[in-house]
Formats: structure tokens, C-alpha cells, sequence
């Protein structure tokens, strides 16, 4: 074949260029003394288009080439040395003069509609660049940002210290709704995944202020980093939005709120068309519901430790009382109160349980009971397959508490005119050889106790539970008194019980 006239190299120089002609002015601009300059480096080109439009929306004006008409400069790249080189390279005369700022800067201001006020936080290595232009000459730049670096996070809640105080509350919440929704389609890897995430961003001493904060962070998929970019920027998540203003989610919430109704029975309901409570329906569940959907406050939770601790006493005076749940954990609010209730002799802790039933049935305090009795089995252990639900004797109660017994009265009780509220409460009672076991199952949180048993499991063969922790490699059980035994036993530093709010 004859070769052609042409090459397509001299074919595509005869195309016109393409023309960007910057958009500075818009006739809805608010903030005429502030242009700004979106770095696409690092941001890459949709993004940096999406910022555009949110900014623009806001009434910023964004410029579409780095010229001498910007004021603020904002780039997600803080390689200082990097970036620097690069913003030098456009010859712009002014640039001594402009504001070069980390993204926070950015999404603090959409946040708050306008331009916040510039903090030490959000300047990249303004320092050097202004000694750069008092000296005639560039020192050289370290690799480093503005922000300090954050230390490493274990994927194990055992190995992370988290307490009440959250400061990504924002993003926590969010989490635990996508975890929900999940839950409730029955994905289990999905729903724990969020949960995961949500228990890493609890232990954080700050408030993730950038994508940037999350990079190096543990169980933070594509999906969950997502959705803090969403919150980063807008303030909320559109997708978690949805899931709250969902039918089935909400009436599926509004039925597992009763005590004893689960997922599937909820679901059942849901599927017969039911969207909100229906009498008949909760013989047992629905009893004294307002006041158990109502939060416990720590004065409650202490006056009922006091009352069943009288009792306790009454019976006999070598018994053990342990108040254990997020109240130990140093919550100032739950659902319910568990207690630990134990004797040093062995194999009167379940009679003990019973007597102390027994006795508040007595006293007109008991106003529901389903008491379980212990199957538990030494010969049994090691149980190589997790039972969330432990085999002690137990009782699950509704407790009649009257507010005179209350320091400061009762919580949000406030016109109902009877002095009294219903609680729920629930009793354990291990034998003495188990009790450290059971009191660092039932203070949880719960994915603290997730990953304790996880780390036994991978980094010491050992199998853990509320009734014993086994070397898989020694072939033994492991005795402890105490909680610290089983930290020791398994290398880990310990950690108090407020502490453990993963």
C-alpha cells in the first residue's frame, strides 16, 4: 500500500487548541475581596470541578488559572518542597501576597458559607516561603505539612485507649447508621466493617480536620473515607440522609426498641404492613415501655446498686456486688444496669441469685423476672466457639425504683406525678474462679470485648471468653483474679474500664 501523505501527529497540530478562559466574576458573588486558586495536583480534576461548583454555589469566587488576580491558594498537595517548586513555576509576581492554605481551610468555610478566618493550621510552610523572600534565596524544604503527625493506631480496641469524650461524633454517628442499615439487610461484614470504623474514630484525641487525617488509619475502606470527604464538605452524608428517612429502617428501629423484639421478629411485623405499635402485639415487651426507652441516669443506676446491695447483705455478708456496663465504664447514661452478684463460696452463687429474686419480689420492687438458671460446665471449657450470651445463672428484671431513693430525683420525670419509674436490670452470678472473666465480659464496650477476644486469638493462641482464657499452645487454662491477670496473661498493657468506650 502506498504510504500516506500525512501522519496524524501533523493532523492533530492543525486542531485548534482548546481556549480556558478563566470565570472570575459571577453575578452571584458575595465575597469580592477573595479569589481563590484550586491546586489540582493531588485533587485531580473531577474533584477540584466538584469543589468549583460547590464554591461558586456559595457565592466564592474560584479562578480557573493560577494569576496575579488570586488571593487564596488552596491545594490538598503539602509536600512542601513540591508543591513550592510548582507554584514558583508560574511566575506569578504576587504570590508573595497570596494566602497558601491546606483543604481544612476550605471545608471550614463552606461549612460556615463564607471565609473563615486564616489559622496557623492552615498554612503550608508559609515560614519558609517568606524567609525565601527576606534571605533572595530558597533554603531547602523539608517534605513535611502543617500538620503534626499522627501516631500509629492499633486495629485492636484492646491496644487503644477511648474514653466517653468523642471528638468525631459527626463521623461516629454516621457509621453506626450505615452499620444499622446493614444490619438490618442481614450483611454482617458490611455492617461490622462501619462498626469498626466508627470504634478507630472514637479513640482519636482530635476531630479529623482532612482526608488526609484518615489516611493511615485502620478498617477506613473506600467506602467509609467516602463518606467523610461527604461530611468534610457538605456537613452531612446524603447517603446516611436516605437510611434515616427510610420506611423500613425507621419502623424496624421503632419495634427492636421493645425489650425482647429482635430483627426477625420486627421484619415479621414489618412485612404485614404495620409502621408503628399496635395493641396486642407486645405482651410482655411493651410493659413499662415508656419509662425503659427512657435513659438511665448514673444517680439511678447507684441507687438501684444500693438497694440490691442491702439485699444482698440481708442474705449474706461474704457476698460480692460489682456494678458493671457502661456505668463502670464512666457513662453518665444507658439503656439498662447489669450487676455481678457472687459469693466466695463455690456453688452457692446460684442460690445466692435466687434468694436475692426472692427477697425483691418481697419487697414490691419486681415488676417483670425471667430468670435463667446456670448451665455452665467446667468439663466443657475451652469453648472454641464464642457464645455472646454466657452460661452463669442470670436474671433479666424490670425494677421498680422510686425517685425518693434518687439523689436529685429522677431522670425526666417531670410531670408524670408518680414518684416512680420502671428499669431495666440484669444479674449475673458466676462462680468466684470466673468472676474476673465475667466482669471484663460484661464491661464491655462491645467491640472492645470484639477485638479482645480477636487479639487472643491471633497474635497469642489463646481462646477468650466471660468464662476462661485458654493457651491453645500450653494446652491449659489460665487462672486470673483479677482483671489485670488476664491483660498480663496476654501481654497487653492494661486498660481501665473508662478506657474501654470503643
Amino acid at each position: 500500500y502506498p504510504r500516506p501523505c500525512f501522519s496524524f501527529r501533523t493532523l492533530r497540530k492543525k486542531w485548534p487548541q482548546r481556549i480556558v478562559i478563566p470565570v472570575s466574576m459571577h453575578k452571584d458573588a458575595k465575597f469580592e475581596s477573595v479569589r481563590l486558586y484550586l491546586v489540582e495536583r493531588k485533587m485531580g480534576s473531577s474533584r477540584r470541578a466538584f469543589l468549583t461548583q460547590l464554591a461558586r454555589s456559595k457565592g466564592f469566587i474560584v479562578e480557573d488559572i493560577l494569576s496575579d488576580v488570586v488571593t487564596h491558594i488552596v491545594s490538598e498537595d503539602c509536600q512542601a518542597s513540591s508543591l513550592w517548586t510548582w507554584l514558583e513555576g508560574h511566575g506569578v509576581k504576587t504570590l508573595p501576597m497570596m494566602q497558601v492554605l491546606d483543604i481544612t481551610w476550605f471545608t471550614d468555610s463552606m461549612k460556615q458559607g463564607k471565609p473563615v478566618a486564616v489559622e496557623p493550621r492552615h498554612l503550608i510552610q508559609v515560614e519558609m516561603f517568606c524567609h525565601k523572600y527576606s534571605t533572595g534565596s530558597l533554603p531547602m524544604l523539608p517534605d513535611a505539612t502543617t500538620s503534626t503527625p499522627v501516631a500509629k493506631v492499633s486495629q485492636y480496641a484492646c491496644q487503644r485507649r477511648t474514653t466517653t469524650a468523642n471528638s468525631n461524633k459527626i463521623f461516629t454517628d454516621a457509621f453506626e447508621v450505615l452499620a444499622e442499615s446493614y444490619e438490618f439487610n442481614e450483611m454482617e461484614g458490611q455492617s461490622l466493617a462501619f462498626r469498626r470504623a466508627a470504634s478507630v474514630l472514637r479513640s482519636l484525641p482530635s476531630k479529623i480536620q482532612s482526608l488526609r487525617d484518615a489516611e493511615s488509619l485502620p478498617f477506613l475502606g473506600k467506602h467509609s473515607i467516602a463518606v467523610i470527604e461527604e461530611i468534610l464538605q457538605c456537613g452531612f452524608s446524603m447517603e446516611v440522609q436516605k437510611i434515616l428517612s427510610n420506611e423500613r429502617f425507621k419502623t424496624l428501629k421503632l419495634f427492636m426498641s421493645v425489650f425482647g423484639v429482635g430483627l426477625k421478629t420486627a421484619e415479621k411485623w414489618y412485612r404485614k404492613g404495620l409502621l408503628s405499635f399496635t395493641r396486642g402485639l407486645f405482651p410482655t415487651g411493651f410493659l413499662h415501655y415508656g419509662d425503659i426507652s427512657r435513659a438511665v441516669s448514673k444517680a439511678e443506676a447507684q441507687a438501684l446498686g444500693n438497694i440490691i446491695d442491702e439485699t444482698v447483705h440481708a442474705i449474706t455478708s461474704d457476698a460480692l456486688l460489682t456494678l458493671t456496663g457502661g456505668f463502670r465504664r464512666g457513662k453518665d447514661f444507658g439503656h439498662d444496669v447489669d450487676f455481678i452478684v457472687t459469693t466466695p463460696e463455690m456453688g452457692k452463687e446460684e442460690h445466692l441469685l435466687t434468694a436475692v429474686i426472692e427477697s425483691l419480689k418481697h419487697q414490691g420492687l419486681i415488676l417483670y423476672c425471667d430468670y435463667r438458671a446456670s448451665t455452665f460446665d467446667m468439663s466443657r471449657l475451652p469453648n472454641h466457639k464464642f457464645d455472646a450470651m454466657d452460661h452463669f445463672a442470670k436474671c433479666f428484671l424490670i425494677l421498680r425504683l422510686d425517685g425518693s431513693r434518687v439523689e436529685g430525683g429522677l431522670c425526666g420525670a417531670e410531670g408524670d406525678g408518680r414518684g416512680w419509674r420502671a428499669v431495666r436490670v440484669d444479674l449475673v452470678s458466676p462462680p468466684m474462679k470466673q468472676y474476673a472473666f465475667t466482669l471484663l465480659g460484661w464491661t464491655g464496650s462491645k467491640q472492645f470485648e470484639r477485638d479482645l477476644r480477636r487479639f487472643a486469638q491471633k497474635e497469642r493462641h489463646m481462646l477468650l471468653d466471660n468464662h476462661a482464657l485458654y493457651d491453645k499452645t500450653k494446652r491449659e487454662l489460665l487462672a486470673a483474679t483479677t482483671e489485670q491477670d488476664i491483660f498480663a496473661h496476654l501481654g497487653l498493657q492494661y486498660i481501665e474500664p473508662c478506657q474501654r468506650n470503643a
